[in-house]
Formats: structure tokens, sequence, C-alpha cells
């Protein structure tokens, strides 16, 4: 393997450090110094790519967009950490059955080898994992579950911040016919109710012993004039709090459902989402207390896969761009 294959890297970078032509030597090590025209995938690699020998007992699925939108379901080997050997299948679309048709084509005993593999909410996910792996625990990521959490608790922020967006119109076009200078109410911090709840939004990602004193005290202003996101980073807070401290299935299993109970008798329409998705996924959310198995290998491969394409400026040849894919990752 020579230099290019082995990295993520364009021919264009090498310029100025060896006085070429990147244009040329790209087209040169597509043409003439790599295989890619013998590639034994070349024909099927715009809709997928299979490396049945980097298949392994722990595995992560996950989706990406690779150009114009286009979404390729990915498989990768979690003991390869994102280096050779990692992508186990690159499936062009979310289709359970084109997936399941890819993976298929593996042979049976290896396939059941696979003893976990971590996945997101999505029932094509679901059923892609238990049609190729039927001996394999499904193991929801935390922070799909947890993410959950956040957006609904940046729900009611939002909501809260357009109302004080119209209140802050109204009163403005009030001073404007009265003939009066406006000037908007300030919190003891300096903020006004719009910048207060727009401020507020990266602390309510955090623990409280995490926030500076700035955060704290916006906090305090915004917890007491606003009580239901009081309450909210408090069911948030607490959910992030099982997932942290609790080690036994058993006890998650107990926790989850008193939280659970606690989200129904809080009443917020923007958290019915995550009480409906733990109803209907808890098997599988619980399965995380048994190895506390998370997707992040697979959100980090993602991230090194939209990172090569930048460093290409996208992708204009889409089978030469899954061939150094394979080449680097596969």
């Amino acid at each position: 393997m020579n230099f290019i294959e082995a990295y993520p890297i364009s021919s264009n970078s090498l310029e100025k450090f060896y006085s070429i032509n990147g244009n040329h030597f790209g087209q040169q090590y597509k043409e003439h110094l790599s295989d890619f025209n013998n590639w034994e995938q070349k024909e099927h690699s715009k809709d997928w790519l299979l490396f049945p020998d980097n298949i392994g007992t722990n595995l992560s699925i996950d989706e990406t967009s690779l150009t114009n939108g286009e979404l390729y379901t990915i498989l990768t080997n979690k003991s390869a950490k994102g280096k050779k050997g990692s992508i186990v299948a690159m499936v062009k679309g979310t289709s359970s059955e084109s997936v399941i048709n890819v993976i298929k084509k593996i042979d049976k005993v290896q396939r059941e080898s696979v003893l976990e593999v971590t996945l997101d909410m999505a029932n094509s996910m679901n059923k892609i994992v238990r049609k190729c792996f039927p001996k394999a625990t499904l193991v929801i990521d935390r922070f799909h579950v947890q993410k959950l959490a956040y957006d609904a608790i940046q729900e009611i922020r939002i909501a809260h911040r357009w109302d004080a967006k119209q209140e802050d119109n109204d009163l403005r076009m009030n001073a404007k016919e009265l003939k009066q200078k406006y000037e908007p109410i300030l919190f003891s911090n300096g903020d006004t109710r719009k910048q207060l709840l727009a401020r507020s939004r990266y602390l309510l990602f955090k623990s409280r012993e995490k926030w500076t004193d700035k955060q704290k005290r916006r906090a305090e202003i915004l917890f007491n004039e606003y009580p239901d996101l009081d309450k909210a980073y408090k069911l948030t807070h607490s959910l992030r709090l099982i997932y942290s401290k609790t080690e036994d299935k058993g006890v998650a299993y107990t926790k989850l459902a008193q939280w659970y109970n606690e989200v129904e008798e809080a009443g917020f329409k923007s958290f019915n989402t995550i009480a409906a998705t733990i109803y209907t996924h808890y098997r599988n959310i619980l399965n995380f207390f048994e190895n506390r198995s998370t997707n992040a290998s697979a959100e980090s491969f993602n991230a090194k896969i939209k990172g090569f394409r930048a460093i290409l400026r996208g992708v204009s040849d889409m089978k030469f761009f899954m061939f150094r894919v394979a080449k680097i990752w596969g």
C-alpha cells in the first residue's frame, strides 16, 4: 500500500511539499498508480461495499450523508477503532431491505458470531440488525435517548422565546404610537427577556456543577421567570444521572420506570416523544446497562468520512471516492 492509499489526504495537498501538479498527480494515481481499474468492487461501489473479513463480535450501525444529501448506511467493527478494517458494509440509502440484501452476502456463520450491535432508534436499523445478526443483542445508544430530552427542553425554551419576541414587538409598537422612547426591562444580570431566553440555550445542556458563575445567575433568573423550564431541566438532568450513575440493569429498569411516570405527571407535550420512545424501545435501551456500549465509535467514524470528503472538497467521482474509502478503512 502506498502513502496516498494509507492516509485520508488529497493529491492537491502534496503540491507544495513535492512541487507537483496535484490534479495531474491525482489523475495519474487513479488511472495508473492505483489498482482502481481492476478493483473487484468497482462496478457496484456506488451502491455498496462489503468486507466480510472485517466482521467482529461488537458492531455499530449508523447512517451518514456523503454527497448531495445522499445517505449511506455504514456498519463498522468497533475493535478496529476507526482505522484499517473498520468498515464491514457500506450501503447506499437507508432502506432496510437494500441493506439486508447486501449484509446477507456475508456467510451466516460469520453473521451469527456477532454478539452486540449498537444503533439508534430508527425502525429500519432495528430490522436490519434483527434480520442479519440473529444472535446479537441490540443496544440503543444512550446519547440518542438523552438527545430527545435535550430537544424537548429546547422546544419549551424556544416557545417562550417566540412569546418574548412578540411581547417585545407589541411594546415597541405601543411606545411608537404614544411617541415614547421604548426601554426594554432588564433583569439583574443585564439581560432583556429575549436575551435571557436566547443566552440560556447552552446552560440547559450542561449539569449545574459545570455552569460558570454567569450561567448560574442566568439560570436562577430563568427558572424563577419560567418554572416549567426549571421542571423540564430537572427531568433532563435526572435522566442524565440514570445513565451516568447506574450500573445494574435491574436498577436502571426501576429508575427509568420512575422517570417515565414523572414525565407523564409533568404533562409536558414536548416530553411525550421521550416517554413513548422509552415505552417502545425499553428492552434495547436497558441493554446499554449490561456493557455500557454506545454508538460513539460510529459517530466518530462518520466524522472521519465527512472530514475526508471535506479534504477532497466534495465528491466528483463517487466510485473513486469509495475506492479511497475502501483502501483507507476497508
